[in-house]
């Protein structure tokens, strides 16, 4: 469907196009999204920043989310899953893990510029797909506690029970393709490499253009 997630998030800003010269806050989950919210606020007009939100990978099978987690601890759980698929000790050590990387990436990412408020703002969150949804759930809800004017999910991809999920946390939904069968994010993409912590810090400084490449987190 996409070429690559600089193709993906182009086809975001036409749709987005609506919110173009308004200056909205582009928030996106790292870290493969963050390049695409570069080209997303350049296109409209905003301003670029993250918001940290990690998923609770599934004991021996880490790629499947049992939930996701925000800075704060707040747990969005996936539906049919959630802490009754893993043992309680490690769930437990699972969340600690998440939370040490978050507190890591802030402080490492807040190099690059401070956090801006999303208070009174457009704000649209963007990843470069949803799954099971429960990172963008949990985004979302974190994002809805600091009052934001709108907020708006965006994405290029999505699982239908997924975008389902996530419609009732935000006032709109942009999603450009809902496959069925919906088998994994990465399938919608030729080209789905990953984007490392100094990719982010480039694309984050102050000044810096848009040069995606992409990551699945």
């Amino acid at each position: 469907m996409f070429e690559d997630r600089e193709d993906a998030a182009r086809r975001l800003a036409e749709a987005l196009s609506a919110w173009r010269g308004r200056d909205p806050l582009v928030l996106a989950i790292p870290r493969g999204a963050v390049p695409m919210g570069r080209v997303l606020a350049d296109e409209l007009g905003g301003e670029l920043d993250v918001v940290l939100v990690r998923k609770l990978g599934a004991p021996y099978q880490p790629e499947l989310a049992l939930g996701a987690i925000d800075e704060q601890g707040a747990l969005q759980w996936t539906p049919g899953l959630g802490p009754s698929a893993a043992d309680p000790m490690w769930l437990e050590h699972e969340k600690i893990t998440q939370l040490d990387l978050m507190r890591a990436r802030r402080e490492r990412y807040r190099r690059c510029k401070p956090a801006i408020d999303a208070a009174g703002r457009i704000v649209i969150v963007v990843d470069d797909g949803l799954a099971t949804g429960s990172t963008m759930a949990a985004a979302l809800l974190a994002i809805r506690a600091r009052n934001p004017q709108q907020l708006i999910c965006a994405v290029p991809v999505a699982a239908r029970a997924s975008l389902a999920r996530v419609r009732p946390l935000c006032d709109e939904v942009v999603c450009l393709e809902t496959p069925e069968p919906f088998h994994a994010v990465s399938q919608a993409y030729r080209h789905f490499e990953q984007v490392d912590d100094e990719e982010v810090e480039r694309v984050l400084a102050p000044g810096a253009g848009s040069d995606p490449q992409g990551n699945e987190d």
